[in-house]
């Protein structure tokens, strides 16, 4: 029984044996605002290289009415089954199917989506396709390398809009609400999309004066977000990346027209939906961010505009080569925004380092770590596969492959790539070759090392000086640490494209500046002489992959870790101090450096750090670092420590800026005292102020909610809250300040709504998740680490996958870390029979706590 899975065996058989030519897809959406299920009216046209053959067509309906094939009515009793229809005695050459089903609106972000606004109490739907979800709601053939044209025309309530990846057709009438849409070009399933409901919409146009191109532009979003939605800025990026990707590809921009469309509850950040891409809408910012909330907003409309070509325009053939296609837009949206004419964030390399980098580090470092090209055996596997390796550490070589090859020369190998395989279907090959031919390098070699093993590497500098302080001997030291038990494969040396910088401190401004680069290929063996730097005086600072290259774990040597505990916000540059920042964390992490003495650094260091992204991301590391790294002992008193700290710099940051916002947030995190607790209560009713500090809509909820989570908030102060945001978002703060409380009662109550039940929305029930564990509330929740291993396999098999995840990672007794959490969770492996997703998902979080206690112990 195929359940809901396709192999890539079957998947294979079916590309050899069929040539998808076209679907036109009737959908009834007419009772949207009730709810329940619709009619999905499909007609597929194919080509059989057989005749006699026998392959099936992918659907998962409430019910099935009619199964046409060739004009044969088909038993629909016999034929479908599982998630598929049956199909046999194929036609050579063309056959054309009809499939009449009931569909379902979903609630879990996956399929066709269903949100009702408790602002105007209207229903607004989107779809959501990868990876195999177009088949909720209509018969399709689910895998990438079946491309066709696709025909949509959808029936709606009146007065609603229908957004598709196609312009509509002219309307059928001057009243009708039958919306018809022109035909796609040749695109897989998983990029179709239908976005539908009484939106708000904005429109532009993006102009090429050079070729006469112009494509239209259109914003959508609720509108009860509508008086925040910042179109101007979003038109902006958008138009960035239309003049860079456009002239770095040398391939005008192959859909019809470009929408971005900001939907509520969805589980991602966005979706490259061809010319239709939908984007999470708490990127519709309702109270004040930071820049950095800008900057990650504007990578992802970016990435899902590289999308356009590396994914849509050519697609992988099957999901192998997802991170081909995640890889190359990660890196994508990082170069846009920092060689892009006029960007607003050309400091976009620290923000790699510091956010893609760290958790590709981390996720390359759990027993789950597999090679980027990953081993992708069915759909269950690539489901979990959305992590730190395919997006990150795959554009963390990429990064290093343009440095390797020579940035003109890759973006020409991209050309002609884009140009040979227009609207088909490839390999990571085919992508490799056309690089070695623009660039003259042979790339097998490359290729094994990074892109078929797993693992991370470690490089130290190793400095011999004379008694003048002369460089006598520099070599590189390159290390492979064992892969983390269960992990296949086996530790790897690697050849590494890096830069050396040399840092001191200059005497007029006290910055840390650079005096020498050099960069080279560090071999694939355990010690690289540098002979370029012998005879140089030796520097204040040695930093290995300067300007972060390559994907390597950095240590400093001896001397160089001394002055940057002492100097790290002096560094000039940003992204040097990104590099030394990231490096400290991984040795926390490793163990090789205290959380005491991590915090000691950040707060030597934090006050001077001008990077509001970094800063925020310190912030996190640290509470992670005290809450779980920390030896239990010194918990409270590093807590202490931080909390203080946080306040302090809350009240002298300068009023109304970035940092003051991240620093009340970060102080909002971890007040405990009833002192601290007090501010925020009295800052919440307007009693205190600090100047500069707008207690805004999502600033009071992250008050609110650290207030129900020490008690001092209970129902009818969460219930006072929530009057005054009766929004969508407003809800989620609720559910997660109820969830938060610090009772019996109030856990058993979101732990029901969880576990119990299924019928919360996919957003309420993250919102709930995350209200539920608290770091500081580890002996209320110690019972639930039993109850979690009892209901999960259950929860597993009952749930969509998302839903499932969610609280399979959420869920999981993280804050316990103790030898009692391993045993429960090896037991629970050894018996459960787990399939392998959910043993993965168990498995990284059993990771998390075997870290956390061998840091804990460093930390003694």
């Amino acid at each position: 029984m195929p359940g809901t899975n396709l192999t890539r065996e079957e998947a294979q058989q079916r590309a050899k044996l069929l040539t998808v030519d076209s679907y036109e897809i009737d959908l009834d959406l007419s009772g949207a605002q009730e709810g329940g299920t619709f009619r999905s009216a499909t007609t597929v046209r194919f080509d059989s290289a057989e005749a006699g053959a026998e392959t099936f067509i992918d659907l998962i309906a409430d019910a099935v009415h009619e199964v046409v094939l060739n004009g044969r009515s088909l038993d629909v009793a016999a034929v479908f089954r599982d998630s598929r229809i049956a199909l046999k005695h194929l036609e050579a050459g063309p056959n054309e199917l009809k499939v009449v089903a009931d569909c379902a609106y979903t609630n879990t972000g996956e399929g066709l989506h269903r949100f009702v606004d408790p602002v105007d109490q209207q229903a607004y739907l989107y779809t959501q396709f990868e990876v195999p979800d177009a088949r909720r709601v209509f018969a399709s053939f689910e895998q990438p390398d079946l491309k066709g044209t696709f025909r949509f025309t959808v029936k709606a309530p009146s007065g609603w809009t229908v957004i598709s990846n196609s312009p509509t057709l002219e309307a059928k009438g001057p009243s009708s609400d039958v919306w018809a849409f022109e035909p796609t070009p040749r695109i897989s399933t998983y990029i179709t999309a239908l976005i539908v409901g009484p939106y708000h919409s904005v429109h532009s146009s993006y102009e090429n004066p050079e070729t006469g191109q112009s494509v239209p532009l259109g914003i959508y979003c609720r509108p009860s977000l509508a008086e925040f939605l910042d179109s101007d800025a979003i038109f902006e990026v958008t138009r960035q990346g239309f003049d860079w990707f456009q002239e770095k590809f040398d391939y005008a921009y192959p859909f019809a027209k470009y929408d971005q469309l900001f939907v509520p509850e969805f589980n991602a950040g966005a979706m490259e939906n061809a010319g239709a891409v939908t984007i999470r809408d708490q990127y519709v910012f309702r109270s004040k961010v930071t820049d950095a909330a800008y900057e990650v907003r504007a990578a992802t409309i970016l990435h899902e505009l590289a999308h356009m070509w590396f994914g849509d325009l050519v697609t992988m053939e099957w999901w192998n080569d997802l991170w081909l296609n995640e890889s190359f837009a990660t890196f994508a949206e990082a170069a846009c925004q920092a060689y892009a004419p006029n960007s607003k964030w050309p400091h976009s390399w620290t923000t790699f380092a510091n956010q893609m980098k760290t958790w590709a580090y981390r996720q390359d470092q759990l027993p789950s770590t597999h090679p980027i090209m990953a081993d992708i055996s069915d759909l269950d596997d690539v489901l979990v596969n959305f992590d730190g390796i395919t997006y990150a550490k795959g554009a963390s070589v990429l990064k290093q492959l343009v440095a390797y090859v020579g940035m003109d020369e890759f973006f020409q190998g991209v050309q002609a790539y884009f140009k040979r395989h227009a609207f088909g279907n490839t390999r990571l090959s085919d992508l490799l070759g056309a690089l070695e031919e623009t660039s003259g390098r042979d790339l097998k070699a490359w290729s094994k090392a990074w892109l078929e093993t797993a693992g991370i590497n470690i490089l130290r500098p190793e400095i011999e000086t004379d008694a003048n302080g002369v460089i006598t001997s520099f070599a590189v030291r390159q290390e492979a640490p064992a892969l983390p038990e269960g992990a296949k494969g086996e530790a790897t040396l690697r050849p590494h494209r890096i830069a050396i910088g040399f840092y001191d401190l200059d005497d007029e401004t006290g910055k840390l500046l650079r005096g020498e680069r050099v960069e080279l290929d560090v071999t694939a063996t355990e010690s690289t002489q540098v002979p370029q730097l012998v005879g140089k005086r030796r520097p204040a600072v040695v930093l290995l992959n300067d300007d972060d290259l390559s994907y390597a774990k950095v240590r400093l040597d001896e001397e160089s870790l001394a002055f940057v505990t002492q100097h790290l916000g002096d560094f000039e540059a940003s992204l040097p101090r990104a590099l030394c920042w990231a490096s400290a964390w991984d040795m926390t992490r490793d163990a090789e450096l205290s959380t005491s003495a991590y915090l000691d650094l950040v707060l030597s260091g934090v006050g001077k750090e001008s990077d509001i992204g970094v800063v925020q991301s310190l912030h996190r590391q640290v509470k992670l670092a005290v809450d779980l790294y920390a030896a239990p002992a010194h918990r409270d008193v590093l807590l202490t420590r931080w909390t203080e700290a946080a306040l302090t710099h809350l009240r002298t940051a300068e009023a109304g800026s970035d940092h003051q916002l991240a620093w009340a947030r970060a102080f909002a995190a971890s007040a405990r005292t009833p002192e601290q607790l007090d501010l925020l209560d009295a800052l919440l009713e307007g009693s205190v102020t600090i100047e500069g500090l707008a207690v805004d809509t999502e600033l009071r909820w992250a008050f609110v909610q650290r207030l129900a989570a020490v008690g001092r908030y209970d129902e009818a102060e969460i219930d006072a809250e929530y009057e005054r945001d009766r929004t969508a978002a407003g809800e989620r703060h609720a559910a997660s300040a109820r969830a938060a409380r610090p009772t019996p009662e109030a856990k058993a109550e979101a732990w029901a709504s969880v576990v119990e039940s299924d019928k919360l929305p996919n957003a309420v029930q993250e919102a709930v998740i995350g209200g539920f564990v608290q770091t500081d509330q580890r002996e209320l929740l110690a019972p639930y680490t039993e109850k979690y291993f009892a209901a999960l396999k259950s929860v597993w098999d009952s749930r969509s996958h998302e839903m499932a995840q969610q609280i399979a990672i959420g869920l999981y007794p993280s804050i316990q870390v103790s030898q009692e959490t391993l045993t429960a969770t090896d037991a629970w492996l050894s018996s459960a029979e787990p399939s392998a997703a959910l043993r993965r998902l168990v498995s990284e979080s059993r990771a998390g706590v075997e870290r956390a206690l061998r840091a804990q112990s460093a930390d003694a």
